[in-house]
This record gives C-alpha cells, structure tokens and sequence, in this order.
C-alpha cells in the first residue's frame, strides 16, 4: 500500500484501552499494531482515520464513535476539540486522576527500574475549572476559519481575532467566545477588549507581514481577587492607547495595575522588553501561608495557586526540616520553596539560572526577614561544582525542582558526591525523574512519590519524591 494510502485509510473498529502521551487513547488493529487517536477517550470504539503511518503504530483521529466509554462526559467548553488548551474535558475527572497516578507509577519502574517503593494516592486539584491564575490571549487579524466556514460562502465579515493559537499553525488564532481556564472577569475583561477594538477601529496584529497595533493581552490574579493587565502593542498609538486603558480602568475596578511594552520585534516574548506602568504599581503581591511574593508581568508563579500551595505544603513535609539542617535547593526559580523550608531550617542555599528569578528570591527573603536564605545565579551544571561545594556547607537535606528535561547528568553526579541524608525531587515529568532516580538508586532508596494534579483537563502531572541515602 503506498504512503498517502496508508495516511488515507479508515481503521475500523479499535477498541481504546488505556491513554498515551499528549492526551491520545490508545488501541490495537486486528494484526496487533498500536494506533494512537486523538479525540477519543479510553474505553472508546471507534473508526480512525490514519495521520501518520510508522513502522510500528499508527497516528489516527477519530471519524466515528461506535461505543461511548463509560469514562466519557460532555465537554463544557464551546472551542472543545478545536483549542489545544483542555484535551481532556471530554474525560471524567476521576479517570484523568487514575491515568495520571498509572504514569507516574509506571515510569518509576520501567525507566527507573525501581521496584519496591510507597505510591501515595495522587493529589487531586479542588478545582477542576477556572484554576489558573495567569492566561495570555493574541491579537490576530487572520481568525481561524472552520472547515464549515471555509466551504461555505457567506461572508463573515471581519477576521479579526482575540484568543490561542491553534495548534500547529503559529499564525491562526482562534477567536474565544469563552474559557474555564481563568475565574470571573477574565472572559469579561477579554471580550470588552476584543468589542472596544472593533468598535473603535484598533489594528489587530498580523503575524504574517509584522503589522498591527494590537498584538497580545496577559490577564493575571492574585488570591485577593486583584488583577494585572499587560498589554502588548506592535507599536504605539498614544491617543489610541489611553482611551483603551481609561475604558478597562472604569469598567473593572478589580484591575490593580495596568502596564504595557511596545514590542516590535518578531517574536512576543517580554523579558527582553521595557514594560511600562500606566496605572497602579506595576505588580501583585501574593501571600501564601504567611509568606508573601511580588508578582510583576515577568515573574514566574505557579498558575494554579491553590495546588501549588498544596504541592509546596506536602514538599515541606516531604522535607522533614527540624531547624538544625542545611537545605539546598536547586533550580529554585524565585526561591518559593526555598522560602517555604528557610522558616523551618538552619541555612537553605537556592541556585538558578536566570538572574531575574534570583533578584526576585533575594528580594522575596528579604520581603519576608529570612537572613538564612542565600542564593546563587549561573548555570546549574557549571556552578554546582567541586568549588561550590568545598566552599559551602554539607547539605543535611536537597530539594530540586528542574524543567522538563530533568537534571544535567554532572548535576547528578555533585548530588551523589554531596550526600545529603535526603532528597526531595519535584517534577513536571516524571519520564525524566525516573532516568535521574535510575543513576542515584545505587546510593539511594526510593522511600515514596506523590503525584499532584496542576492542571486539570490536561495530560499533565507533578511528581514528588522522596528519597533517603542508603
């Protein structure tokens, strides 16, 4: 069968078992080959159509379900299925939890090769919509058609859009009407913003030529109910700029400050940008457990803050700090669990790698009168090294908390040759902590991981780990 056959071809009657990476189910032809769908759930029977054709398995998407899974429920969301942002709204809750436990566990031991560990039940998110706390919407003036309007020819008027990138098309946005990712006003605050632009005339950005007035909106809260607007703008229009922002000021007073950059340049990132105060202070203050942190429109915070105070609680306790220990932290972002473990301990040390992050954990310790707080900035396997450590104090107790990829295998190595008497390892992938738990099992014992539910609707899931020096 030649290769756009194969791409082509309808796969009948696959029954969905179990969930894949990136929220695909996962089933088996009649010959035995693995097909992963999109747009099914587990316990679906389905027919797919063939995406890709690999050597060993199939990428297929759902044309017609022949059997609902008992595990399915009706989305709420209206762009279910065409966002990217919440692929499993269409799967109960209780089951996303199941799978996401099933992971982590099944890393552990196919990766890790370690077997004789306690699995405490994964810790569910008390809220399963609105959790997020920080949402980033782009302008665009090439809204994202369906294939019902593409084939179609009625006018739809304006293409003029406010809301995600569709996946895989950088430049199409599609334009929301709604989103449970961010509590009340967020849909209000974005779609008076879209109305005033339209109403008003304002350019949306089009990424294609570099042109526009209007270009991305962040809407960001704190758990006291105030919230930051950050505007970017291609270029400035200062007559056009201020009556936008008067307009958002008078209509929703829970907006504590307002600040925009003007950005020019071909992709959106802000941290290389001037970001300029209209209104307010220019940043949140946030408060957890008695801690408190500044929260500017670069700063890095944990979206959903209820389960992050929950996973920061639970790292502490994984921790077992009794006041006489030296703590390191690595990674440490802008030192929020440094912070939380600094009350508790002798001497906590935080490295990373972004200097803006370390003034904001410097700042932070100050904020909240922790002197036993020290940190550190440069690349994790460069300044972790022979030096740092004979120049600093043993380590009682490490906590780490790297990106995706897991730690630098030199990072591995520094741990195993300072030897704290334990480990807390966090993670937003437990693929690559179950390759980094792999290289310390010799010196180390998995005592017991923790899964914590971030980010309801979606593939994703944080590990904790403890680990004690054998």
């Amino acid at each position: 069968m030649s290769k756009n056959r194969r791409k082509n071809q309808i796969l009948e009657n696959i029954q969905l078992v179990s969930a894949g990476a990136k929220g695909v189910a996962i089933g088996r032809t009649a010959e035995g080959k693995t097909v992963l769908v999109s747009g099914a759930v587990p316990g679906d029977r389905v027919n797919a159509r063939v995406k890709k054709a690999k050597s060993n398995y199939f990428e297929a998407e759902t044309v017609e379900i022949l059997e609902r899974s008992p595990f399915r429920v009706e989305p709420k969301c209206i762009h279910f299925g065409v966002c990217g942002g919440c692929k499993w709204q269409n799967l109960s809750y209780e089951k996303q939890l199941d799978i996401k436990q099933d992971e982590v566990f099944n890393h552990i031991k196919r990766i890790g090769g370690i077997e004789d560990f306690e699995t405490l039940p994964i810790l569910g998110s008390a809220e399963q919509y609105f959790y997020r706390n920080k949402m980033e919407f782009s302008f665009s003036n090439a809204r994202w058609l369906t294939q019902f309007e593409i084939s179609s020819e009625e006018n739809f008027g304006s293409r003029d859009a406010l809301g995600f990138h569709i996946p895989g098309m950088w430049s199409k946005i599609l334009d929301l009407k709604e989103c449970w990712l961010q509590e009340p006003p967020s849909n209000d605050i974005r779609l008076a913003v879209r109305n005033y632009a339209a109403v008003n005339g304002l350019d949306f950005f089009d990424v294609k030529s570099q042109q526009g007035f209007l270009r991305t909106l962040m809407l960001r809260q704190n758990s006291m109910g105030e919230w930051m607007v950050l505007f970017q703008l291609f270029r400035e229009e200062k007559e056009n700029r201020e009556k936008l922002f008067e307009f958002l000021l008078k209509e929703f007073p829970q907006i504590k400050t307002l600040v925009y950059t003007i950005n020019s340049k071909q992709n959106d990132s802000i941290y290389d940008q001037e970001v300029i105060i209209y209104s307010g202070d220019g940043f949140l203050m946030e408060e957890m457990d008695g801690l408190k942190f500044k929260i500017g429109p670069k700063s890095f915070f944990q979206t959903n803050y209820r389960q992050a105070l929950e996973l920061y609680r639970k790292t502490l306790e994984f921790a077992d700090v009794q006041g006489h220990e030296v703590v390191y932290d690595l990674y440490t972002g802008t030192g929020t669990i440094a912070q939380y473990v600094a009350r508790n301990a002798k001497q906590v040390i935080g490295i990373e790698s972004v200097p803006e992050a370390i003034a904001a954990a410097k700042e932070h310790a100050e904020l909240n009168g922790l002197s036993n707080c020290t940190f550190y900035c440069g690349d994790m396997k460069d300044i972790f090294n022979d030096e740092f450590l004979a120049n600093h104090p043993p380590a009682d107790v490490l906590i780490t908390d790297p990106p995706r990829d897991g730690m630098h295998q030199k990072v591995v190595e520094q741990i195993l040759k300072l030897a704290p008497q334990r480990i807390v390892y966090v993670s937003c992938n437990s693929a690559t902590q179950a390759r980094d738990l792999a290289l310390m099992k010799d010196q180390y014992r998995l005592v017991k991981i923790l899964p914590v539910d971030m980010f309801p609707q979606t593939h994703h899931v944080e590990n904790i780990a403890l680990l004690e020096r054998i």
